[in-house]
């Protein structure tokens, strides 16, 4: 996700949407909040991490393709390419792990799904009528809720780095919007 925003102001400066030198420091800012979070561990799946790259960078393009289409395209329409997308690629990369959920996990995997396609749907809004550099950032918001929603749920306990990390992508975050309020 962190690489997808790197990824998304890539993509705004190739279609002719500047992002400004203090923005790309923001971005760096949070995102070196979000490594202080994940910390710095040495055991990485190589080829997990070309997944992610790969799937960071196709998710920047299709931040700044839903802004680039506008209102032009009913967001439900959008929305529902992607899930039929993710539906068919989950599918097939599920077919030799597949367990059969009980009763409370097909409860949760439908809650997760109507909430999901609710989050789409407004997100998919979001960049349709803002600007891309501007609504991408707010995405490490997700870090933060992982954080609460993990130290309520599942007392999960944190670190002074960890509080760092908080307050690093919250700075970054919270300048960036300042600067484009400040711009408009």
């Amino acid at each position: 996700m962190y690489i997808a925003n790197f990824c998304c102001n890539i993509c705004c400066n190739i279609f002719k949407r500047k992002s400004k030198k203090i923005q790309w420091l923001l971005f760096f800012i949070a995102f070196l909040g979000v490594l202080i979070i994940k910390g710095f561990g040495v055991d990485v799946n190589t080829i997990g991490l070309l997944l992610i790259i790969t799937s960071a960078i196709f998710l920047g393009l299709i931040f700044v393709i839903i802004r680039k289409i506008g209102n032009s395209e009913n967001p439900l329409v959008i929305i529902n390419y992607f899930m039929i997308l993710a539906f068919v690629f989950g599918g097939v990369m599920s077919i030799d792990n597949w367990i059969m959920p009980n009763n409370l996990q097909w409860l949760l995997l439908l809650s997760s799904g109507v909430f999901g396609y609710i989050g789409q749907l407004y997100m998919t809004k979001a960049f349709q009528s803002n600007e891309t550099n501007l609504v991408a950032p707010l995405k490490y918001l997700e870090v933060i809720a992982m954080i609460v929603i993990g130290s309520i749920w599942f007392d999960e306990v944190y670190n002074l780095w960890s509080l760092l990390g908080v307050f690093l992508i919250l700075v970054g975050l919270i300048y960036n919007i300042y600067l484009k309020r400040k711009i408009s």
